[in-house]
């Protein structure tokens, strides 16, 4: 391990904020179980109105896991979740790591040959899929691996009587439901249904997540994330951030950004799980619906990309919003323009922080300061525990103030890939 003095970025840390962390020799899915502990009255996911409490969370997945055993998951097993921003996904993934399997987030945006690719790809037997894309899956379904095909509609977690008016709206708007009743194909609701399975205790360095990779340099490739690079990423945030120690419990986390990809998954979804946060479910990231749940729900944490933080600001009469809520905002996934990070803040009255990530690390390794100087346009300084330089072609550092390629080691940094 490095020593302080070989990272000069650490004397410019928050106060509070440690230069290293100690990552648990604990499974991903201990941080869900530790906040139904907690707080088990909590409310976990808000889904357009529909609640689910940490307790009643944990214990859905438990059964999701129970379910999947029974279809015969056995540890190491790849299941595909192919879901928007929903309970079911939380389920899903939480409860396949429960089962001892290893989750595959797929982009509900793909085509039938996207699809095809990373099924294979991934030798995942086990798709969970909603119900509006299964037509693309089943284009290519004798061409894959899978054998059990979890069906789920939006319908399934909303509150009454939108469960019972959602079926006319789908038909107006052309979507399918339903699904073919055959052999290996399954209702996501009859596994919740199985005795709660008993967690599987994962070793941290088993694989939990294939996250594929953008493919903007060739074919997408899956980054072999462990439990220990997923826990330590959650970790690092939480470190990252002293001011929302006091927000365990009582934070509000938007979920507007998809799950399926591991931005999302960690910022919103895994670190809004371990802080006890009340994370509020937007299936698209809609800008009309984002700024409605923020005055709704009173959000403070908004995790986003730039071309989100553009479309807010420029939302008709959004100054006149109740959005003073709001307290920390994590911008990824694309360089942030300095204006539109001023013009935000001025708006909110919040923080807006550019940070830096790739697939590979769990994503986050670097992020401007939550309290001190932001340098706008920059990536800001590696997290706790990452270690970071910039060398030349052929591996060597490169001066200050000079050209390279970015490099980085940590506890978040992937095995591999698949």
């Amino acid at each position: 391990m490095e020593t302080a003095s070989a990272k000069p970025w650490v004397k410019h840390y928050d106060p509070g904020v440690p230069p290293e962390i100690q990552v648990p020799p604990i499974p991903l899915w201990k941080i869900l179980e530790e906040s139904a502990e907690r707080y088990p009255h909590g409310v976990a996911l808000d889904f357009l109105g529909k609640t689910l409490t940490y307790r009643a969370l944990w214990e859905e997945a438990r059964r999701f896991a129970g379910g999947l055993k029974a279809l015969g998951v056995k540890p190491g097993d790849r299941v595909a979740i192919m879901l928007p921003n929903s309970p079911q996904f939380v389920i899903a993934f939480y409860g396949a790591l429960m089962a001892g399997a290893v989750g595959v987030n797929v982009n509900p945006l793909y085509t039938p040959r996207e699809l095809r690719h990373q099924l294979k790809d991934a030798g995942a037997e086990y798709l969970v899929i909603l119900d509006h894309l299964l037509p693309r899956f089943l284009e290519v379904e004798g061409e894959t691996p899978v054998r059990h095909t979890v069906v789920t509609g939006i319908r399934d977690y909303l509150p009454f009587p939108k469960n019972l008016l959602y079926p006319l709206k789908a038909k107006r708007d052309g979507l399918p439901l339903g699904f073919p009743r055959r052999q290996g194909f399954h209702a996501f609701t009859e596994l919740l249904k199985a005795s709660p399975a008993t967690p599987h205790p994962a070793d941290p360095e088993d694989l939990a997540l294939l996250q594929y990779t953008g493919g903007t340099t060739g074919v997408s490739k899956g980054a072999m994330l462990t439990h220990k690079n997923l826990v330590a990423n959650v970790l690092q945030i939480d470190a990252w951030d002293p001011t929302s120690k006091d927000l365990h419990g009582q934070g509000v986390m938007l979920g507007a950004l998809p799950f399926f990809h591991v931005y999302g998954m960690t910022v919103a979804m895994n670190y809004g799980l371990y802080a006890g946060f009340k994370i509020v479910l937007l299936p698209r990231p809609e800008i009309g619906p984002i700024v409605e749940a923020i005055e709704k729900h009173k959000v403070t944490h908004f995790p986003g990309v730039p071309t989100l933080y553009v479309a807010f600001n420029n939302f008709p009469g959004i100054e006149g919003r109740n959005v003073k809520s709001i307290r920390i905002c994590l911008s990824g996934a694309a360089p942030l323009p300095v204006e539109v990070a001023k013009r935000f803040e001025e708006i909110t009255g919040a923080r807006l922080i550019e940070g830096y990530g790739l697939s590979e690390a769990s994503p986050v390794t670097h992020s401007n300061p939550v309290l001190g100087e932001i340098k706008k346009g920059s990536i800001g300084m590696p997290l706790p525990s990452v270690e970071a330089k910039v060398v030349d072609e052929e591996g060597k550092e490169v001066p200050l103030g000079e050209v390279g390629e970015l490099i980085v080691k940590g506890p978040n940094v992937m095995k591999g890939y698949w």
